[in-house]
């Protein structure tokens, strides 16, 4: 049997679908994965993952490229080469499949599921509904479970990717935290200044900081690293990403991608969590966390990417302090699962 499984967003959003990949492939003998741009480096990361096309679809991403019927024609025909029998169409809960099972369709894959709150005519043959306030992960192994794909026997269902060794040859020896102060969206960062602090006051506890960034936010890893943090903006690729988290004590990030890529390697969270979108859906999942900010604050469900209330009080009434405390409590081994104000 050949699968294929699409997940069109963006880094993260693909890290959360491996659990599913991973029972999709214990049955097919080839599983194709369909992906944006933004994914794809996550993608290549999965286990279960044989093949990965990468399309740019108009109806996905903060900045989605215009519908041209050449690049749809290319599409469909890079689908009908990998020849799938079956697919699982997965989206966030406020999307629809019915555009890619379109295209499914057109390339001719004779079975596909998705969940869709809409009828979808003759595009899915598996309609299935998801459980309401289902973390993306969970919703994603209950479609592919209804697909005909259940959890792998010993599989925990947690996030996982290939072999993330440490890299000792970036951070240099022994414990350390990392701070990844960045994320794609205005509304779901801290401060930089209050990063910065975290760094500073972390550091003064007798804890060595690593800061991580992409190569477009290297002089806010500067900013944040100061004198008392190790810089690693623009230095590592998702590979070596993975292997940086892997080997910390914890992670200190927003909700962005490295914060489940954390959870992937198995690292325990402390996560700024702007509620412009649930945590419920879009936490941490799997792994120790202590989860910080207003969660009743007024953007709560907004989906802003620009914070609309003057202040930013749902995550700028997080202190450094704040940070320091949950980071020691994680270090300490308490396996509880917290929200913070």
């Amino acid at each position: 049997m050949r699968a294929l499984v699409v997940r069109l967003d963006s880094f993260g959003d693909v890290l959360l679908a491996g659990p599913a990949v991973r029972a999709v492939a214990h049955r097919a003998d080839r599983v194709t994965l369909l992906c944006g741009p933004r994914g794809a480096p996550a993608a290549r990361l999965l286990p279960g993952v044989d093949e990965v096309l990468v399309w740019d679809a108009p109806w996905v991403g903060l900045d989605p490229p215009p519908v041209r019927r050449a690049d749809v024609d290319r599409v469909i025909n890079r689908i009908a080469a990998a020849r799938a029998d079956t697919a699982l169409v997965l989206t966030s809960f406020h999307q629809s499949p019915l555009p890619a099972a379109l295209l499914l369709r057109m390339a001719g894959v004779g079975h596909i599921a998705a969940d869709s709150v809409d009828f979808p005519g003759s595009l899915l043959d598996v309609r299935h509904r998801r459980a309401p306030r289902a973390h993306e992960a969970e919703a994603a192994l209950d479609l592919a479970e209804a697909a005909g794909f259940p959890r792998p026997p010993g599989d925990d269902g947690r996030l996982r990717v290939r072999h993330a060794p440490g890299a000792p040859e970036l951070t240099g020896p022994g414990p350390y935290v990392v701070v990844h102060p960045g994320a794609s969206v205005a509304a779901r960062r801290w401060s930089p200044e209050r990063c910065a602090h975290a760094v500073r006051l972390l550091a003064g506890a007798g804890h060595r900081v690593v800061v991580t960034g992409g190569p477009d936010e290297r002089e806010l890893t500067a900013l944040v690293a100061g004198r008392d943090g190790l810089d690693l903006g623009g230095r590592t690729q998702p590979p070596q990403l993975a292997a940086v988290l892997a080997a910390a004590g914890a992670v200190v990030t927003g909700n962005t991608g490295p914060a489940h890529l954390a959870a992937a390697v198995g690292t325990p969270i402390v996560s700024l969590f702007s509620p412009v979108v649930p945590a419920e859906r879009w936490g941490p999942y799997g792994v120790p966390h202590v989860l910080l900010g207003d969660q009743s604050a007024p953007c709560a469900d907004s989906r802003a990417r620009e914070c609309p209330v003057p202040g930013h009080p749902c995550l700028d009434g997080v202190t450094a302090e704040d940070v320091l405390a949950a980071v020691e409590k994680l270090l300490e081994g308490d396996d509880l699962l917290e929200d913070g104000a």
